[in-house]
Formats: C-alpha cells, sequence, structure tokens
C-alpha cells in the first residue's frame, strides 16, 4: 500500500528530499523501491558524503531555495521552512513521510499527540497491544521512521504512531482514531507564535472523517466545525467525562472502572492520567481489563522522565530531562514531594515562566538550582515575586556546576531532580545526551 501510494505521487515526477537524516534516509529507500520517478534530489544545510547515486545534491546555507526546481519536496520534521519557500509561495507539493504513511494506513492508525506525554502514552498502548497479543506496530516521532514499518505490516495491524508538531505542520492527512493529550507552550523557537504552534497541533483531527474518534484534553477541545470525529472528553477526576483517572490509582471509561498496579513502576499523576487514556484505547479494541492491567504493570517508563538513577552520595537522585516546559516541571515536583533541590534551566526558546514561579512560592522544595540562559531569566523574574522565592534560589552556568551545587546543599536521604523546563539544544544534541550527563555526574 504504501509503495502504491507512493509510486501514485510521484510518477514522472522531479522529487526532493529535503533534509537526509534518518527520515529521508527512510524515504530514499522507498522511492528507490517504488520507481516512476522522473528525477531524486537532497538538500541539506550540512555536507552529505555518502550521497545515493544518480542523486542531485544541494547542500549549504541556500539549501532550501532547491526547492523551486522540484515537483514533489518531502521535508523532514524539525526543518524550518524560510519564508520565501513555504508551500503557499511554491508551485511543488510539499509533504512528509507521515503524511504518505498516514494516507495509505489512516485506517489503521492511533495517532497520538501533545506537549508532554506522547513518547509514553503510545509505548505503553503499544506494550499493552502485544502482551494482550494482539498484532500491533510502533513508529513515529518515538525514533522509528514509518517507512521502515512497510514490510511489517497486515490489514489486521494497530499501528501506533507517535506524532510530534514538526511531523504535523505541513500535514492533510489525520488518523481514524486520534489522541490530543494537552498543550503547553514549546517549540516558540520554530512557531513563533503559541497560537500557530497550537494551530498545527490541531491538524492531528483537523482532517478526520465523520465516524472516526478523538480522544481530547478538555483545554485542548475542537471548535465546533474544526472537526468531523466524534470527540471523547479527557478529564481530571470526572465521571462526566469520558476518559478520566479517577482518585490518582483508578481509571475511567464511559462508566468502566480498573484500578491501577500500586507496585506499577510508571511514577507521577500525569504518567497515571496517561493510563486512562490507554485504558480507554484498549476497551474500545476489546482488551480484556486483566490483559490491559498485566500490561500496565509490567511496563518499564521510558528514559529521561522522571527516572530514578540511584543514590549517590547519600541523595536519591532523578532524571526527568524531558521536561521542556513549566506544566512537566510542576507535575515532576507534584510527584516527588520528598524534592529537596530542583535543577530548572536550559536554552531559552521564549516561554512564559510565571506560571512556574507561582508554583515555586507555593512549593516546599527548599533549593532552586537554576543554570544556563533561561536559568538565569526565571532568576530576574523571581524578582517580581516575594522575596522568599529568591532566598531559595542560586544559579549555576550549567550542569555539571548545577550538580555540584546540589551534592553540597542537598539533604541527605532526600531527593536532587533535574527538571529543566526548557530545551537543551543550547549545549546537548537532545535530552537524552541531557539526562546521561546529568546520570554521569550525580555518580561522579
Amino acid at each position: 500500500m504504501l509503495l502504491k501510494t507512493l509510486r501514485e505521487w510521484t510518477e514522472g515526477k522531479r522529487v526532493l528530499l529535503l533534509g537526509f537524516g534518518r527520515e529521508g534516509r527512510s524515504v530514499y529507500r522507498r522511492l528507490i523501491q517504488a520507481g516512476g520517478y522522473a528525477a531524486i534530489g537532497i538538500a541539506d544545510a550540512k555536507e552529505i558524503t555518502d550521497a545515493p547515486e544518480g542523486a542531485v545534491l544541494h547542500c549549504g546555507a541556500d539549501y532550501q531555495a532547491a526547492m523551486r526546481a522540484y515537483d514533489i519536496v518531502f521535508k523532514s520534521p524539525g526543518i524550518v521552512l524560510q519564508p520565501e519557500y513555504r508551500p503557499e509561495q511554491l508551485s511543488a507539493r510539499v509533504t512528509s513521510l507521515t503524511e504518505l504513511f498516514l494516507t495509505a494506513y489512516r485506517d489503521q492508525c492511533i495517532g497520538i499527540t501533545g506537549t508532554k506525554g506522547k513518547s509514553t502514552t503510545s509505548s505503553l498502548l503499544y506494550h499493552v497491544l502485544q502482551t494482550a497479543g494482539v498484532p500491533s506496530l510502533l513508529g513515529g516521532n518515538i525514533g522509528i521512521p514509518t517507512a521502515d514499518l512497510y514490510d511489517q505490516i497486515t490489514p489486521e495491524t494497530v499501528i501506533v504512531l507517535e506524532i510530534g508538531v514538526h511531523q504535523l505542520e505541513y500535514n492533510h492527512v489525520s488518523p481514524k482514531t486520534a489522541v490530543f493529550l494537552n498543550l503547553y507552550e514549546e517549540h516558540l523557537d520554530h512557531y513563533g507564535t503559541f497560537e500557530y504552534y497550537a494551530f498545527c497541533k490541531e491538524n492531528i483531527y483537523r482532517n478526520q472523517l465523520a465516524g472516526d474518534t478523538l480522544i481530547c484534553g478538555q483545554q485542548e477541545l475542537p471548535v465546533p466545525g474544526d472537526c468531523m470525529a466524534d470527540v471523547l472528553r479527557l478529564a481530571m477526576d470526572s465521571t462526566d467525562a469520558d476518559v478520566s483517572l479517577l482518585h490518582g490509582d483508578t481509571v475511567y471509561y464511559r462508566g468502566e472502572t480498573m484500578k491501577l498496579p500500586e507496585d506499577m513502576a510508571l511514577t507521577g499523576v500525569h504518567n497515571r492520567y496517561n493510563c486512562a487514556v490507554v485504558y480507554a484505547l484498549a476497551k474500545r479494541l476489546g482488551i480484556a481489563d486483566a490483559d490491559i492491567y498485566r500490561g500496565i504493570a509490567s511496563f518499564q517508563p521510558l528514559p529521561h522522565r522522571l527516572s530514578p538513577i540511584g543514590t549517590f552520595h547519600g541523595i536519591r537522585w532523578y532524571d526527568d530531562s524531558i521536561s521542556t516546559a513549566c506544566e512537566t516541571c510542576i507535575q515532576a515536583l507534584s510527584s516527588l514531594p520528598d524534592t529537596d533541590t530542583v535543577l530548572i534551566g536550559g536554552m531559552d526558546r521564549g516561554i512564559h515562566y510565571a506560571p512556574l514561579l507561582e508554583y515555586l512560592v507555593q512549593s516546599p522544595v527548599p533549593h532552586i538550582i537554576l543554570m544556563s540562559d533561561s536559568g538565569r531569566r526565571i532568576m530576574e523574574e523571581a524578582k517580581a515575586f516575594p522575596e522568599t522565592l529568591s532566598a531559595r534560589m542560586q544559579y549555576a552556568e550549567d550542569l555539571p556546576a548545577a550538580v555540584a551545587l546540589a551534592k553540597q546543599i542537598t539533604e541527605k536521604g532526600k531527593i536532587c531532580l533535574m527538571s529543566p523546563a526548557a530545551a537543551s539544544y543550547n549545549v546537548y544534541q537532545n535530552f537524552e545526551k541531557r539526562g546521561e550527563h546529568f546520570a554521569a555526574l550525580a555518580q561522579a
């Protein structure tokens, strides 16, 4: 199905791969299989030393200009199009691997997005499906290009897709079953405004059809007329909603409930909330409560998501490097009341930190270490709040300095938590590298 769709799209056309990372290479392999194209070009800001034979290269600072010479462009996620090369300025069709995959398999797909929680929810759902013996695959933004799933798909396969905003920005096809978990300020360096960021996220449901399903957080519900799907409302502690987490330990779906395992490895109310979404999706697929319970009980959390590293120097260390927004830091602190020191800060992408500062004013955490660019801004903004907040704050230039300070001031037996509420890209390649460095520093 994928190759057939790809051939229909590219037959006799000049095809450009904009970006030649993991996803661009995956598309290239399928293009070669599908055949029928007139020419293949590859455009990337970086020099490509292992370019496939026969592909025309466009490398360097002005690589996006190549888009004008092609009929169809497969854009890799994360590439920010310059104003003069946005789709409305071009004769070429700008698309993506995500749009191609959904065109071929939308009816089999459960697409999950949200500022936070989408990786855990996608991985947990896939684990529950596997535990229950349901033929299933996991891919998308979680690091598995969807084109690499092609050979494993049968008509019975349930496809779980984590879909990030970069994959949704120019997407015009929505999955038959969609989940929109939440929406916080994020990626403003890429999208410019929160409104445009939200607009792109809404593409998860904007092109759904009548009879499709959307599970959506209370604050993210579509404006009437913007979504044709059946909307299931997701809310906390509410039997008026369709999907909910009750009392912090019971998942609810349309009158049916299941108590969560007491010894489950997932930490935090927000992760139990994600379990409610998985419960609803699994029930809709006909999976028995016993199998859902077994899947949740045996699931191991993804790294860098409120993950315990161990006890070193008498301090219990937790890595929440995935935290790049105020809300996730607030959730982490709420989930770990024994936190004595929290490390906050990273790349400054212009998000508003007032919600986090308002929370910290009331939070009992005694030591707040602010670091890097956003930490410097938070420290300055804290001056507008009660002096008792600034008195609990100290500044460290970078993560090594922050961890060294934490070792000095954290009470033995208590928790030191890194939940940065900021991206890592000013220093690290990604949040995983930041988390790995934090763990190494904690143990050193």
